[in-house]
């Protein structure tokens, strides 16, 4: 309790009235059943929560943020606080009822002003006019609109004095008039009204007046500040952009001589890889992550070598080792056009997307790569045969690991894979259908345009059902992207039943205005069987040149209900992963950090999971997979909203960019004039009086799932039946 009383003392010296910009204090987190509630230094800014282990940490390292746009804020009792959206979910105490009110109360201002912010900005943002002009002529525009209402007021004081003089000698008159002594009091108390009004009225101009004055000296001041700004701004892009060209010379420079190539030592390979020397100050940690169990792992057997493929043959393991593919009786394709030369400014377009949602950027395609969203989240199933496989298992454990491996699985696509995606348009699909080679049928479907979600259902004849609701928060920080994936994965199993749940990790695309972009995950994912209770801790190490580990390193442990590890998963998430039973556990020494390490003694390490080679001239295909390359090729039949029907997305795919860009702005523009018209729509039923359901998708609707209890777009069925009748009447025009 005394913890307790000198968090509240710090939090009340340190937070400013609620209502500010920034509101700062000590707030107690939950961060799990061992430790507890643990004390955080809170920071609110901006329509963000961040909270840290200490001030000293607000310079360096942000443990946890949470967007309060779209964040939903209840109080539990007197002291508690529980924040939530998307996936990630704070609980929060006060030291004292009047410490949680003030912070509930800042939470309620600042979450209003970011849903104010957020519903301002639209994606019409190139659209917009300069910063600059608008700060040039924002305070103009407010000083004459300010000295027009000032003359409109003080005609009106001429006319009340003018008026109200008559009044007075038209009353005066009616004194000197031989009336009844009552109406002559009426008639002096009506004057004396008539003066006050006058004077009142004299006194409204005269603050009018001043409150011009102070208008007009603070203009100036703001105006000095404002062309500040504008020079600073104006020399930092100039210097950004100087030092890019240094680098592309330079770059050029190294590409041009051979010698440097060929005498280049392996020890140095890695650095030349990831061109990401310095570790980046901005890398987000998680709490989950010192709460994960450290841990050293020993083999039973002597001199186990890990090389190969194959690794160890657990006995318990009823299952073969070796994924196997299998083959298609459709050929696909095996190759798209080469990618063109073209060369791009990227600093010119970026320079005034800093701090913008990413889906509401307008980018040429340059950017892009010839898939959408909606395919991109199809290549989730490029490994699906881990799932064929999970569903084959006796155990649960064991198949938890084959989960876990099919988890890391879907991020091996992402290694070189730096370019964006087509934003899909409001009612896109996007369907897979590989039921007579590959035994599923995958359908996906843009429900949501602001924010972005996409909701995806697959379905398995060899005993597996997946779905899953993503929404895409996106953030251009200046030299990084972050991408966060909110929303639950689901995966059942039919024969056994078990349900098991996990998130995705946050990725990080570096390098965006100079140097050559690389992409990191970073994070932890915790899958949980919902029927059995067992869980399996994943942890994503983000990339530090300072490490020893190896780079994008994945380790993991599966647990029962009781908390008990059974299995250790190993690997890399672009490479492999590998599983190894444990035997037995015990206590170790303690780490580097002081705390004391788990030493679990296993079998031999069994490979779970191995990426697929590229395709020969992958570098020239956007570094596609094999899946990739054949999720846009023409099929016959698939719904008119299709992705492989959108002609901006074909062009680019052609090579045809040109074209291309003027197609993407066409289908934009019809996006938005689709949209203004709902908008009007619903702007005239709520004068009618009149219900407005608003856009629902087509093969989606919202309901509340009974393991999360969260509301997500589930497959409500009929696509399949109406690709089977060739019946697409339903369908949007949205191309």
């Amino acid at each position: 309790m005394s913890e307790q009383g000198k968090g509240s003392a710090s939090a009340s010296a340190a937070a400013p009235a609620p209502g500010s910009d920034t509101y700062k204090g000590w707030l107690f987190k939950w961060t799990n059943y061992l430790k507890g509630y643990q004390r955080r230094w809170f920071v609110l800014s901006n329509g963000l929560l961040s909270y840290y282990r200490t001030q000293a940490e607000m310079a360096h390292t942000c443990r946890g943020t949470i967007n309060l746009a779209t964040a939903h804020i209840d109080t539990e009792d007197a002291c508690n606080i529980v924040l939530s959206s998307g996936g990630r979910t704070y609980h929060l105490k006060a030291s004292t009822e009047v410490e949680r009110q003030r912070w509930v109360t800042a939470l309620e201002l600042a979450k209003a002003k970011a849903i104010r912010m957020m519903n301002d900005q639209s994606d019409d943002s190139g659209d917009e006019e300069p910063t600059s002009q608008s700060d040039r002529s924002e305070i103009q525009g407010t000083l004459k609109i300010l000295v027009s209402k000032l003359d409109d007021l003080s005609t009106c004081n001429d006319l009340i004095a003018k008026h109200g003089a008559a009044l007075q000698r038209s009353l005066s008159e009616l004194e000197g008039l031989k009336v009844p002594v009552e109406g002559g009091e009426k008639i002096k108390a009506v004057n004396e009204r008539a003066t006050l009004f006058r004077i009142t009225s004299n006194a409204m101009i005269n603050a009018c007046r001043d409150f011009l004055d102070l208008a007009e000296t603070h203009s100036r001041r703001w105006q000095r500040a404002l062309q500040y700004e504008r020079e600073q701004r104006t020399h930092l892009e100039e210097t950004i952009e100087q030092l890019a060209k240094q680098h592309n010379s330079l770059e050029r420079a190294w590409r041009q001589a051979p010698t440097l190539v060929s005498t280049t030592p392996k020890g140095s390979e890695r650095l030349h890889k990831e061109e990401a020397s310095d570790e980046d100050e901005d890398t987000e940690y998680f709490d989950a992550m010192e709460d994960s169990p450290a841990f050293i792992t020993v083999t039973a057997t002597e001199n186990t070598q890990h090389s190969g493929a194959s690794g160890g043959q657990p006995s318990d393991w009823n299952q073969d080792d070796h994924v196997s593919v299998c083959p298609p009786n459709k050929q696909r394709r095996t190759r798209v056009p080469d990618k063109p030369n073209y060369s791009l400014n990227l600093w010119s377009i970026m320079k005034n997307c800093i701090g913008k949602e990413l889906s509401k950027i307008p980018m040429p395609v340059n950017f892009n790569e010839p898939l959408s969203m909606l395919q991109r989240l199809t290549e989730d199933l490029e490994y699906h045969e881990l799932l064929d496989k999970a569903a084959r298992c006796d155990s649960s454990l064991e198949q938890m690991c084959l989960v876990a491996a099919f988890s890391v699985s879907s991020y091996s696509t992402t290694v070189h894979r730096t370019a964006k995606p087509f934003n899909p348009l409001l009612g896109e699909t996007y369907e897979l259908d590989r039921l007579e080679d590959l035994g599923y049928r995958s359908l996906c479907e843009q429900v949501s345009h602001h924010p972005p979600a996409a909701a995806h259902h697959v379905f398995s004849q060899r005993g597996w059902t997946l779905w899953q609701e993503i929404t895409i928060a996106s953030k251009f920080r200046g030299k990084y992207l972050s991408i966060m994936p909110l929303g639950a994965i689901h995966l059942q199993f039919h024969s056994s039943g078990n349900h098991y749940v996990w998130r995705k990790v946050t990725s990080t695309v570096h390098n965006i205005i100079v140097g050559k972009l690389w992409i990191d995950q970073s994070g932890d994912i915790e899958i949980v069987n919902h029927r059995t209770k067992e869980t399996c801790q994943l942890k994503f190490s983000p990339y530090s040149y300072f490490s020893r580990d190896v780079p994008r390193k994945v380790t993991g442990v599966v647990a029962d209900s009781g908390g008990q590890a059974h299995y250790i998963l190993s690997g890399t998430w672009d490479d492999k992963i590998e599983s190894a039973k444990i035997i037995q556990s015990s206590r170790g020494g303690s780490g580097s950090e002081g705390k004391q390490k788990t030493v679990y003694q296993t079998l031999s390490p069994k490979l779970l999971w191995k990426k697929y080679p590229l395709p020969e001239n992958a570098e020239n295909m956007y570094y596609f997979s094999a899946l990739a390359l054949t999720l846009n090729e023409q099929e016959e039949g698939v719904g008119l909203t299709d992705s492989r029907l959108r002609p901006d997305q074909k062009l680019m795919e052609d090579g045809r960019w040109d074209e291309a860009n003027s197609e993407k702005q066409r289908l934009e523009e019809k996006q938005r004039a689709v949209r203004r018209r709902r908008e009007a729509e619903a702007t005239d039923a709520l004068d009618d009086g009149r219900e407005y359901e608003g856009y629902q998708p087509l093969w989606f609707h919202q309901r509340r799932d009974s393991i999360t209890g969260e509301t997500n777009f589930v497959y409500k069925g009929g696509y399949w039946e109406a690709k089977d009748r060739q019946d697409w009447s339903m369908c949007p025009d949205i191309f």
